[in-house]
């Protein structure tokens, strides 16, 4: 009887339970019924009276918050929504302030422990050669052999011995070549006039205060030190082949030049390139725009014009050619200084300056071709002109400055029978953006050799190595070289290989179309350029094969590698060039000091080690871009496209990405933000100095 009361009395409570958690969760259910399977069933209840009403007796004291809790009723609010509300927001606020006030605890941490109150210097071992270096040379002066700091620690004093890998210049290349550089396998000098590394992209920007110079700047001196070398501020002057001596020049503190000898194994040149003059008279009226200085000087004139454009004894035609602004040249660097210039007048002139110098603002771009950015694709060039016509900036093509006076620009132009007019335009500033040429240190060294008769920038083969220098001695990568594609010119050389196989004379020996697909691997892997004119061998020999005999003779061979020569242009003088270059040399250096423990074993010292040891360089163009004033256009390779602010985002990311360490990065973006803030920094006058 207690058994069955026992049971029907359970069964009624499992109903009952249910029956009360019918309006929860399913898992709320199974945690509540798991509770009472547990806690059941209650020890002082065990024989209840058959006669008596069931009920949950033992429970509510066991769990006295589960029967409100399986209650289909709701729970009672005593909490409004707006209490919900500030509640809430007050928790948040909090929390915010907790963390930003541990972030900023912590910051001043930080900063307290970059402070140092113990003396950092130490006794350091100095070589006597060091100190005193010898003198020679062919002009008797001092040689570097030592340097002051190789003995600062245990790890350079093992690279002494290593051989001395010199590199003149801190650009695109050279800091390409020095981040793929591995540190423990050359004793590295870089020789440089500035100590910084400039993102030269960018440099249009900080001319009207978009940008600071700061967050272009990168010291060099950290760069060096990753690779474990030394830096020497100065000028490389000269080059003495025979003796592998490179002079250098610098300037002490009373103004007195000094001059002397760094010894090289192997010798980088990357001193880049000056703007090209043409020929026109009177550039000193002209500004240019290669370094920190440039832009300085520029961004101080133009705030000086629109100070004179303001003053009240300025008249009416003067305060017009003040505020008359000249770009020549219609390339990258020309029209993006135009829109950034435009810009700045346009939507920062008038918060600080009267209004009345808004409205006689005018910007003209002289461009000699057809139409600005020519290297571009047509469309990209067209919509350039459109955006600048709807911002009212003048485009002048088939133009040419005769000359640049102080307060004028003189040029010709066709006019519509297709007669040459001279014209005058006045102006207050001028900015030459033209073109490069070589620098005087590049033109000494092409004086010394006899192949190098090029007047724009030294020749190189396709491992960069200078023509006509010592075999594996001199490389030259950046603006300041050209990689000579001289296909043509080596047909005996890959005709002999393969007529002396047959014991034939190449002159008069014709090729199968099986020999013709042997020279055009060996042309491949000599001119890697040359690869995209060289993929349907089939018609090529074909179409060259005049006389339909089935072979090549010398003549239409020539004729045809003469054709893919015509083809190959030289390579852009642009910072991508430089970087590929700078980061194939690095790996190329790389596998040759690997090779070089198993070439000395074996008396290899002699021969094409550079061919031996890597691939030709091999130039992929990864498209360009430009900046046109809240726009910006993109030429990837055929895909060409262009847009407004999503795009002006977009090549600020490409560039954001491709900034040169973390702190410039930084950098970029609180000098976009402050722009967004306050407006371009154009009234600060200050001097970098790294």
């Amino acid at each position: 009887m207690h058994n069955g009361s026992f049971k029907s009395s359970a069964l009624f409570q499992k109903t009952t339970l249910a029956r009360r958690t019918q309006g929860l969760a399913p898992h709320s259910r199974v945690l509540i019924r798991r509770s009472v399977r547990t806690l059941w069933p209650p020890k002082q209840n065990l024989h209840p009276c058959p006669t008596s009403k069931p009920a949950i007796i033992g429970f509510p004291r066991i769990f006295p918050t589960l029967g409100r809790e399986i209650s289909t009723k709701a729970l009672p609010s005593h909490r409004g929504p707006v209490f919900r509300f500030f509640y809430r927001f007050f928790a948040y606020a909090g929390g915010f302030i907790l963390v930003s006030g541990g972030l900023v605890i912590a910051f001043f941490l930080y900063d307290a422990s970059t402070y140092r109150e113990d003396l950092t210097f130490s006794d350091i071992p100095v070589s006597e050669s060091a100190l005193k270096p010898k003198r020679g040379g062919p002009k008797d002066l001092p040689i570097a052999d030592v340097l002051v700091d190789d003995d600062d620690c245990p790890e350079n004093s093992r690279l002494k011995d290593k051989p001395k890998l010199v590199i003149v210049g801190s650009g695109w290349g050279s800091v390409a070549l020095l981040k793929t550089l591995n540190p423990n396998d050359y004793h590295v000098t870089v020789v440089s006039p500035v100590n910084y590394f400039l993102f030269t992209p960018m440099l249009p920007s900080a001319t009207v205060g978009t940008l600071e110079l700061r967050s272009l700047a990168e010291p060099v001196r950290r760069i060096v030190q990753r690779a474990k070398g030394h830096f020497l501020k100065a000028t490389a002057v000269d080059v003495e082949l025979s003796e592998k001596l490179l002079e250098v020049a610098e300037t002490d503190s009373n103004g007195k030049k000094r001059h002397f000898y760094l010894p090289y194994d192997k010798l980088v040149l990357g001193v880049g390139s000056k703007t090209n003059p043409h020929g026109v008279k009177g550039l000193e009226n002209c500004y240019f725009l290669k370094d920190i200085e440039d832009a300085q000087k520029i961004k101080n004139r133009v705030l000086q014009n629109l100070e004179h454009a303001c003053l009240p004894v300025t008249t009416d035609e003067e305060r017009r050619r003040l505020l008359s602004f000249v770009v020549s040249g219609g390339g990258p660097t020309g029209v993006e200084f135009a829109a950034e210039l435009f810009d700045m007048l346009n939507e920062d002139l008038g918060r600080s300056f009267p209004k009345i110098l808004r409205n006689e603002v005018s910007v003209h771009v002289i461009q000699s071709r057809g139409h600005i950015l020519n290297t571009y694709d047509e469309a990209l060039s067209i919509f350039a002109e459109q955006r600048f016509a709807h911002e009212q900036i003048e485009v002048l093509t088939n133009s040419r400055v005769k000359e640049v006076q102080k307060d004028k620009i003189l040029f010709t132009q066709k006019d519509e029978k297709g007669e040459t007019v001279t014209k005058e335009l006045p102006m207050g500033f001028c900015l030459w953006s033209t073109g490069v040429s070589q620098t005087d240190f590049c033109k000494r060294i092409a004086e010394k050799i006899e192949v190098q008769t090029n007047r724009h920038a030294l020749e190189t083969d396709t491992h960069l190595r200078l023509n006509g220098a010592p075999l594996g001695s001199i490389y030259a990568i950046g603006d300041c070289s050209t990689v000579q594609n001289n296909v043509a010119d080596h047909l005996v050389h890959f005709l002999r290989n393969l007529a002396y196989e047959r014991g034939k004379d190449p002159e008069k020996m014709h090729i199968t179309f099986k020999q013709w697909r042997e020279v055009a691997q060996k042309v491949k892997k000599r001119f890697p350029q040359a690869s995209d004119h060289l993929r349907r061998l089939d018609k090529l020999f074909e179409q060259y094969d005049h006389d339909n005999s089935g072979t090549l003779d010398f003549g239409e061979l020539r004729e045809l590698l003469i054709q893919i020569d015509n083809k190959l242009t030289s390579l852009p003088a642009t910072a991508q060039r430089a970087h590929q270059q700078g980061k194939y040399l690095g790996r190329k250096l790389n596998k040759l000091a690997q090779a070089a423990p198993g070439m000395a074993a074996n008396d290899m010292d002699y021969g094409d080690l550079d061919e031996a040891a890597y691939k030709a360089f091999e130039y992929h163009h990864m498209g360009s871009l430009a900046y046109i004033g809240n726009s910006a256009i993109f030429d990837f390779n055929g895909l060409n496209f262009s847009g407004g602010l999503l795009a002006v985002y977009l090549w600020r990311s490409i560039y954001f990405a491709q900034s040169v360490s973390f702190r410039t990065r930084v950098l970029l973006a609180m000098d976009w933000g402050k722009r967004a803030l306050f407006g371009r920094g154009k009234l600060n006058h200050w001097v970098l100095k790294i």
